[in-house]
């Protein structure tokens, strides 16, 4: 990835943030068998750990396929994203762009063993359950669920290198940031109130 000072993150905050509220990931590895293996998947932030860890888990399958544990991936967290029409500038020149918020993080995987698998199922459920009045838990079906997740992989991922990107406007003037917001904003074709909220608040910050 094409890394600009101007569009760099580094904050811890930030790219947990990012995580936590876009954790459908994309995995990628590079066997010497298969060449490039690609899944997609859902991950979560370890929040016991200060560094980036991210938790997940694989079809048993699909983990054999990857090798997991046995050298290095890429996990690609994508973050609000769209279109810019060159009309919403209300200036020119201008040309169309895309906007949006990235991060990579690399490291080995670290295979768990079935009762930690178990345990980032459980967490994982409850990650998206948690916005229901009544949430739904594992424990409601839980000798299926043992029964499912003996074939799963889970896994433990310590970052080794993590890149976090934000293209948002941040080398145009303000004023043309809001009227780009306010597109966004507007309920016309690409229209994306979540892209022009981080427009505005990559803005805010220090």
């Amino acid at each position: 990835m094409l890394e600009q000072e101007i569009f760099r993150v580094t904050d811890p905050g930030w790219i947990r943030d990012l995580a936590r509220a876009h954790p459908w990931a994309t995995l990628i590895s590079h066997t010497p068998d298969r060449g490039l293996v690609v899944s997609h998947l859902p991950v979560l932030v370890d929040d016991s750990r200060q560094d980036t860890v991210l938790l997940g888990h694989l079809a048993r399958t699909d983990a054999r396929k990857h090798e997991l544990g046995s050298h290095d991936v890429v996990v690609v967290l994508q973050g609000p994203h769209g279109y810019l029409s060159p009309v919403w500038y209300g200036e020119t020149p201008h040309v169309p762009t895309w906007n949006f918020t990235v991060l990579h993080v690399h490291g080995r995987p670290e295979v768990l063993d079935p009762a930690d698998t178990y345990d980032v199922l459980s967490a994982t459920v409850d990650h998206f359950e948690d916005r229901f009045p009544e949430p739904w838990r594992l424990a409601r079906v839980e000798s299926h669920a043992h029964r499912i997740a003996a074939a799963v992989t889970g896994f433990r991922l310590p970052a080794t290198k993590v890149t976090a990107k934000a293209k948002l406007s941040q080398d145009e003037r303000e004023e043309v940031v809001v009227r780009l917001a306010k597109a966004l904003e507007s309920g016309r074709p690409y229209a994306s109130p979540e892209l022009a909220r981080a427009m505005r608040d990559i803005r805010r910050k220090p």
